[in-house]
């Protein structure tokens, strides 16, 4: 938004802006955040940040805590749900003492990614377009303790309400996809959340109602460049959640929140360019994509496990990759086809247009380091020239689900639990090393990380165990 401190300077008291707010984001995917007063915002706090505990979020232990947030100026924002006018920033985070760049620093992460693409020479910019899926309820409960577990979540769409007196537009299972009011009861909810998006420099190209029924709804965005993508989910998780709040709704971005019901994902459309050109896109190509576009898919879906460490980092995320929901569980790309774990698009076929997209990914990710770990296994393709066919990726145009069972088990299966996607990191992540992108020790913290959220899942006991074996 600002290319100088005296522009953000000047549009501050322009725009009689009374509170300034700093957001960074955890290595885990959180954002945090602190406010100060407009009249604090100076050329020193630009040079010398905001002081903060790392340790109170995970970047740092209790005896040496103290780090620095500066903000990025081109990120600024009016933030549309504050009481008093704001303008909001997204911070870098720097050690205390040198100000340089802290290496757990997801933002810094994702910018060496760029860095190191740009090195190779392959390209000098990397495109993304993330899909928003999520659901709006009208409410959510959930307790759990020694002797409860327990959840409920309540949608005015949802067909478990047909038996009750009312308007009789119900939803059915599975029957969402496009629905028009007055079916579709949350039109205007996305519609807001979209001018809410538009107002804070986010371009949408449209929403919709998804295939869930109780309140799964869609909002895409343009392709934009990496670390902007990467902001962009941070924002539009934020503001879906605050517009849902305003309107009396709650959002909800988890994979798999209804059994039986479709999960919401985040494909990632991606290319990437070099000079202005796409070198994705060959019009001679299979789907109009380049042996270069065809060398980094052979190195996504090769590094697939891996990436999914990052992409789907959740319990829930394998609750979502199931059989019979398009959920995408095999490594395999195609045209069309939305069984494929990388999909090329049939109407992205011209020199502007042509690309593709990861679709196991969802919104539980931390964006920075899934589009991060996505391009270091599309540039391991290129560099080896790995050839998706030969690696018995396909391409595959075929309901890969109407096929018998051997068949099927030829095909590269990708992780269906997050330990498994842990265990393919830990096997497979010196892509990831190439460049310094990522470190070893960041590595092997998300991995501790992830298989601790495992065990603290698994060790409860579900309700649904209870009524299947209380009274054997």
């Amino acid at each position: 938004m600002f290319t100088s401190f005296q522009e953000a300077k000047s549009f501050i008291r322009n725009h009689a802006i009374d509170m300034i707010d700093l957001k960074f984001c955890d290595l885990w995917g959180h954002w945090h955040h602190i406010t100060l007063p407009a009249g604090r915002f100076s050329e020193r706090l630009m040079e010398r940040g905001v002081g903060f505990d790392g340790s109170s979020v995970g970047f740092k232990t209790v005896s040496s805590g103290d780090m620095v947030m500066i903000p990025d100026l081109d990120t600024g924002f009016v933030d549309p749900f504050s009481e008093v006018p704001m303008l909001s920033f997204l911070c870098t985070t720097v050690e205390a003492d040198s100000r340089q760049l802290y290496p757990y620093d997801p933002r810094a992460i994702a910018r060496r990614a760029e860095e190191y693409l740009r090195s190779t020479g392959i390209a000098d910019l990397s495109e993304w377009g993330p899909e928003f899926e999520f659901y709006l309820f009208d409410g959510v409960s959930y307790e759990n303790g020694m002797n409860v577990a327990s959840y409920r979540v309540n949608s005015r769409e949802a067909d478990w309400h047909s038996h009750e007196m009312g308007s009789g537009y119900s939803i059915p299972r599975h029957g969402g996809y496009h629905a028009i009011p007055p079916r579709d009861k949350l039109a205007t909810a996305r519609t807001r959340i979209s001018m809410a998006l538009g107002r804070m420099g986010v371009e949408v190209k449209y929403h919709h109602h998804e295939v869930g029924g109780p309140g799964q709804c869609e909002i895409e965005t343009p392709i934009l460049p990496m670390l902007k993508a990467a902001d962009t989910v941070l924002l539009g998780k934020y503001v879906t959640r605050m517009a849902a709040l305003e309107m009396g709704l709650t959002a909800t971005f988890m994979p798999k929140p209804l059994y039986g019901e479709a999960g919401s994902g985040m494909h990632f459309h991606q290319r990437l360019r070099l000079e202005g050109r796409n070198v994705f896109y060959d019009p001679r190509g299979y789907g109009a994509i380049s042996d270069i576009g065809r060398h980094y898919i052979a190195g996504l879906l090769l590094h697939g496990g891996a990436v999914m460490a990052f992409t789907n980092a959740s319990t829930n995320s394998y609750r979502r990759l199931i059989p019979g929901f398009e959920a995408p569980i095999s490594a395999i790309y195609s045209l069309g086809n939305r069984s494929a774990a990388i999909r090329i698009p049939k109407y992205a076929n011209d020199a502007d247009s042509a690309r593709f997209e990861f679709r196991p990914p969802d919104a539980l990710c931390n964006p920075y380091l899934a589009v991060a770990a996505q391009l270091l296994a599309g540039i391991d393709g290129i560099r080896r020239q790995l050839d998706p066919t030969e690696l018995g990726f396909g391409p595959v145009d075929e309901d890969i689900f109407s096929w018998p069972a051997e068949k099927r088990a030829r095909i590269k299966a990708l992780p269906t639990s997050i330990e498994e996607a842990m265990a393919a990191l830990s096997a497979d992540h010196d892509f990831l090393l190439a460049g310094d992108v990522f470190s070893k020790d960041v590595i092997d913290r998300w991995i501790a990380r992830k298989l601790w959220e495992d065990r603290e899942v698994r060790n409860r006991p579900h309700p649904y165990e209870i009524e299947l074996y209380y009274g054997l």
